[in-house]
């Protein structure tokens, strides 16, 4: 179990942004790798395509974000 105590996981889940100039996101779907997004609307445009018509990104029962919340697309500076 975690250390949370909740053994349950979205069939999303956002990975954190990417170091350089162009980061991006990684975008997994029951764990399988299912491409890279460089905002909100290409984490929308995956799960639409996995077949959720239309994806609430602010569910956490759908979507798990790490490393930031929707709105986070860059690495955070200084961070090694």
């Amino acid at each position: 179990m975690s250390e949370s105590g909740d053994i349950f996981h979205p069939p999303v889940v956002v990975r954190p942004p990417t170091r350089g100039q162009r980061p991006y996101r990684r975008v997994e779907i029951y764990g399988r790798t299912v491409g890279r997004a460089t905002g909100p609307q290409d984490v929308v445009e995956l799960i639409r395509h996995a077949g959720v018509a239309e994806p609430d990104l602010d569910d956490p029962a759908l979507v798990a974000w790490r490393g930031g919340d929707r709105t986070v697309w860059e690495h955070p500076a200084g961070e090694e």
